[in-house]
């Protein structure tokens, strides 16, 4: 089992920068592949980024790609989502997950233990 505390989330402009952070308790960090979803209401939790069990392999959503990066410290426990030239589109609820798959990680039913989410709004 694990369990994920998201920080980082808070108001910022348009072309701002944020970086979310996610840590994990437990000794067996390095068995999860770790995803970021975002949520707003009345809508579905849609897939942000995800990195693979030992960081080597990370994968985006076409709507972040080239403006968030995702990224693990295995040593630490902890996944970050550094997120650049914001949006107000990106205002968003985020989560961090974490999944034993291996593949179709986009797919948010594929993530067993969920964070508790961070406010993340970006003014114009």
């Amino acid at each position: 089992q694990v369990q994920l505390v998201e920080s980082g989330g808070g108001l910022v402009q348009a072309g701002g920068s944020l970086r979310l952070s996610c840590a994990a308790t437990g000794r067996t960090f390095r068995s999860y592949g770790m995803g970021w979803f975002r949520q707003v209401p009345g809508k579905e939790r849609d897939f942000v980024a995800t990195i693979t069990r030992s960081g080597g392999s990370t994968y985006s959503a076409d709507s972040v790609k080239g403006r968030f990066t995702i990224s693990r410290d295995n040593a630490k426990n902890t996944v970050y989502l550094q997120m650049n030239s914001l949006k107000p589109e990106d205002t968003a609820v985020y989560y961090c997950a974490a999944t034993t798959g291996d593949d179709l990680l986009w797919n948010r039913h594929l993530y067993t233990y969920w964070g508790q989410g961070t406010q993340v709004t970006v003014s114009s």
